[in-house]
């Protein structure tokens, strides 16, 4: 039998809703459900919603929030939705404090309820790279996986990439 994935979801641009009346983005639920209904996903998850916060307004509070989620749960795969803005210092925070667990973060550039969101796509490859990789802490965005501690987001060309 296949072993459980825990899900923590922190908001992120992956679960904003558009105001058509100010043309602000906003938190009201998470799509995560939704996600994995389209997808057809079928992997055995329990998932847990910690914070909606865009991850520009995270504190430090929020990354230990994070962590000691990741410590207690007794799942040792764990994937993280997360804003990409401050994703790779959490994963770095992450790297230090959650040992011996399998943990990719993710989010989306676009979000999700836009239509034209890269959100699926990510969620997916992160749901196959948490059942696969080593313990460690990871980034999946758009197909790649990145290791914490070596890779940012290059904002001129709204894509993760490594750094030595």
């Amino acid at each position: 039998m296949q072993n459980g994935i825990k899900v923590l979801i922190t908001g992120g641009t992956f679960d904003k809703e558009y105001n058509e009346l100010n043309g602000s983005l906003y938190f009201k639920e998470t799509h995560l459900h939704e996600m994995l209904v389209l997808g057809r996903s079928e992997l055995n998850l329990s998932i847990s919603t910690l914070m909606m916060k865009d991850s520009l307004d995270f504190e430090e509070s929020d990354r230990e929030a994070i962590a000691q989620a990741c410590n207690s749960c007794k799942e040792q795969k764990i994937l993280i939705t997360h804003g990409t803005d401050t994703m790779a210092i959490t994963a770095s925070y992450l790297a230090k404090h959650c040992v011996g667990k399998t943990i990719v973060l993710t989010g989306a550039m676009i979000p999700y309820k836009f239509g034209s969101s890269d959100g699926l796509f990510n969620l997916g490859s992160a749901s196959a790279f948490v059942q696969v990789l080593p313990a460690g802490v990871y980034i999946a965005m758009n197909g790649k996986i990145f290791e914490a501690g070596k890779v940012r987001k290059n904002t001129d060309k709204g894509t993760f990439e490594n750094i030595d």
